[in-house]
């Protein structure tokens, strides 16, 4: 899941506008808040989550090891444990590649 030009704008997200993007429940996005250190969002004062664009991307790499590759939630603990700064780069690196898919898909298209 890359963010589009649009949603790359805001500056915060509701939890359901994140649950629309990954396709999954409000209550497994708070369930994995619970349950992943690396994943907290922000709480305004009447304590709705608030989700920032580092946040998504924190999400994200949980939503990849656990839901893509199939890892169960201590799996993905230790994997995050070890390898967190190289899920981080590994992740903008998936995310980059995926824009310019969707940007060489959108000139192909006026090309043709």
């Amino acid at each position: 899941m890359a963010l589009r030009e649009e949603e790359n704008t805001k500056l915060y997200y509701s939890i359901g506008e994140v649950a629309k993007m990954f396709n999954v429940s409000k209550s497994l996005i708070r369930f994995w808040e619970s349950e992943f250190e690396l994943l907290k969002p922000h709480k305004n004062s009447k304590g709705d989550r608030r989700f920032t664009k580092q946040n998504l991307e924190q999400f994200q790499i949980i939503f990849r090891l656990v839901k893509e590759r199939g890892f169960t939630l201590d799996g993905a603990k230790k994997e995050i444990d070890s390898k967190k700064d190289d899920l981080i780069k590994k992740q903008k690196a998936i995310d980059l590649l995926l824009n310019v898919k969707s940007l060489l898909t959108e000139v192909k298209e006026k090309l043709d």
